[in-house]
């Protein structure tokens, strides 16, 4: 649930709820709109919840309150009306525009790297991606070159002026990976890692969360909340593809959840399509579906010979093709920007879960 203050709730009002609510046994949250501050309840409420919410409404300063109506909080747009924009250096992911993520599925050298920041930011990306610890489904692929690609990616930031997204994949990892990178990113094996979440929840760079393969959008949002609640608001979901029966593709892309979660939820949203398709020739039109369904941003991988790239050099872009499309990228965001979000009618069924909490 959530407590609206009135508009001219004083601060000692305003303290006087937050006090309510960690005798409680609960944590307060802040959202600040236009006109009035919402805190929201994070904790087990239980059955307690219309005691509890009868002696919120009796404090001074106190307008309403308000169930949320799904397990996920501080991440709900019940809770947080307006779209976040994240801010990566002079970059927003959520502002209306759409970022662009690119770059090798794994740094192999600083020759390999230089080459393609250089060629992706000359053909208008926004972010550099790139690879330094890398989980691989057999022990015996690549790994990544750890912290030495670290220093590659930061030095390659700098020359190209483009911010760094890399993965991190341990919570020991986490204050190396923050010393170097602009983004973390969580993989899509990682994002029920509570310990990883909650460690990155602790920082103030902004994290980029992959879905799981095999996880719902509710199970997604949660893995959210658990970033959010740590303390950093700053979380960019990234759909890449879920398993199903399908064999002809790695994985398959889930457009429908883009537009899903901007109902759902005020994080931005981007899309990844080299992992979801596996196949360089289908990267290019599932990237334009994903800008076409109102994605704030697209990851793809990128590299100079992909045929000899030393990690998902199949579904890896060459730097002519990234080039090609670029070009038709921004123009097919800039038809469906103006266009908005479509309002979704009250009362219509949304899917499982998301009982009153």
């Amino acid at each position: 649930m959530f407590v609206v203050m009135s508009v001219n709730a004083s601060e000692a009002e305003i303290n006087a709820v937050k006090s309510h609510i960690i005798e409680e046994g609960l944590q307060p949250h802040d959202s600040r709109g236009e006109e009035r501050l919402l805190i929201a309840l994070v904790g087990e409420v239980g059955p307690r919840r219309d005691v509890l919410m009868s002696r919120l409404s009796a404090l001074p300063g106190v307008e309403s309150v308000t169930p949320i109506s799904r397990p996920f909080k501080l991440t709900s747009r019940e809770f947080h009306p307006a779209d976040t924009v994240v801010q990566v250096g002079e970059v927003a992911i959520g502002d209306g525009s759409i970022a662009v993520m690119a770059g090798p599925c794994s740094v192999e050298s600083r020759e390999q790297l230089m080459e393609t920041a250089e060629a992706v930011a000359e053909a208008g990306a926004s972010i550099l991606r790139g690879g330094a610890f890398k989980p691989r489904t057999s022990p015996y692929s690549f790994q990544g070159l750890g912290v030495e690609a670290l220093r590659y990616l930061a030095e390659a930031g700098e020359a190209t002026g483009l911010p760094v997204v890399t993965e991190v994949m341990d919570p020991s990892q986490v204050e190396v990976v923050n010393r170097y990178a602009d983004i973390l990113q969580i993989g899509t094996r990682n994002m029920q890692n509570y310990s990883l979440l909650t460690a990155v929840g602790r920082i103030e760079k902004p994290v980029m969360l992959k879905r799981g393969y095999g996880a719902t959008i509710e199970e997604w949002l949660m893995a959210a909340e658990y970033i959010v609640s740590s303390g950093n608001p700053n979380v960019i979901l990234c759909e890449r593809g879920i398993r199903t029966f399908e064999t002809y593709t790695r994985n398959t892309l889930d457009l429908a959840a883009i537009p899903l979660l901007h109902h759902l939820t005020h994080l931005p949203v981007v899309v990844d399509p080299s992992h979801a398709t596996g196949k360089r020739w289908l990267v290019k039109p599932m990237a334009l579906a994903g800008a076409a369904a109102g994605a704030d941003g697209v990851m793809v991988e990128v590299h100079p010979r992909p045929d000899e790239a030393l990690s998902d050099g199949e579904q890896s872009l060459t730097l002519e093709q990234f080039r090609d499309l670029m070009q038709t990228l921004r123009p097919i965001h800039e038809q469906v920007r103006g266009q908005g979000r479509d309002p979704v009618p009250a009362g219509t069924a949304l899917g499982v879960g998301g009982g009153r909490h």
